[in-house]
């Protein structure tokens, strides 16, 4: 199964609309920005992924696999990415994404197919990270099969965007992706216009991770990763804002009205140094594929 990619931006690389949270990060937040995330556990034993149930691992026929979360019994949240393919653009048959809660060396808390995938009209999986697309990385699964909540505890989302502070990161990243990994303290390195940067450690198959914050004592989901920027030294997690696009998307599931495929997008594929992995370039960015 391939590791669906999350997009690799190098420093010079970053277009313009996520310029604005690079500039921040050294400005405005550096004692967080020099701040080094801690490590992440691997929860390989039952007893460990007590209260982490609703974080799962999502296969996708066809695209690879991503992380997802829990929010409803029925409904999953990930990155639009996870279930948009990238050449045509249109979205993943719900019956080939299937969400595994708890995935731990082959075992898991339940199991289920998608029954509807919703994505925001305008989002595309097109060749260009700016931070419309990011904000748009947002996907909802309706499971054909509810999860019962005494087998997995779906997650609150946060009720406000978080400016500072520490954060957690649940994800099924590449090596790893056979049990979950946990990141118990990152940072927040800048919430600015719906975007979130952060510090946390993720890497390809982290596509659709729950970011979670802590509010009244609790942790609740504040953004999903959507692509990584590497600065210098620093790998720079990107996310979004969740307070406006999930209740549309919910709207969306509710009517039975989830989106349609979109257009197709055009794009340029290139070979890079012999291997069978993609690029696409777009003026001076590059961005690897490992789909």
């Amino acid at each position: 199964m391939a590791f669906l990619s999350i997009l690799n931006i190098s420093k010079r690389a970053i277009l313009p609309t996520l310029i604005v949270c690079a500039g921040l990060i050294g400005s405005q937040n550096t004692q967080a920005a020099d701040t080094q995330a801690k490590d992440l556990d691997r929860l390989d034993r039952r007893a460990e992924l007590i209260g982490w149930e609703g974080v799962g691992r999502l296969d996708v026929s066809g695209i690879g696999t991503c992380s997802g979360a829990l929010i409803a019994p029925d409904l999953v949240l990930t990155a639009a990415h996870c279930v948009v393919f990238e050449k045509s653009n249109k979205i993943v048959d719900p019956k080939n994404v299937v969400f595994r809660a708890g995935l731990r060396n082959g075992a898991f808390i339940a199991a289920s197919r998608g029954l509807q995938v919703a994505v925001s009209p305008d989002y595309r999986n097109g060749a260009k990270v700016t931070g419309a697309m990011v904000r748009k990385d947002v996907a909802l699964i309706q499971l054909a099969d509810p999860i019962a909540r005494s087998l997995a505890t779906p997650f609150a989302l946060h009720s406000s965007g978080i400016k500072n502070g520490e954060l957690a990161v649940a994800s099924y990243g590449q090596g790893r992706n056979g049990a979950l990994s946990v990141q118990r303290a990152c940072n927040v390195l800048v919430y600015s216009k719906g975007l979130l940067d952060f510090d946390c450690d993720i890497t390809f198959g982290s596509s659709g991770a729950p970011v979670f914050a802590q509010e009244g004592g609790r942790k609740r989901i504040v953004s999903v990763v959507s692509a990584l920027s590497t600065r210098g030294n620093r790998s720079v997690g990107h996310g979004m804002s969740l307070l406006d696009i999930v209740p549309a998307l919910k709207r969306q599931i509710a009517n039975g009205s989830y989106s349609s495929a979109p257009k197709p997008m055009v794009t340029r594929r290139i070979s890079v140094g012999g291997s069978s992995a993609g690029a696409r370039t777009v003026g001076n960015s590059k961005f690897l594929s490992a789909n």
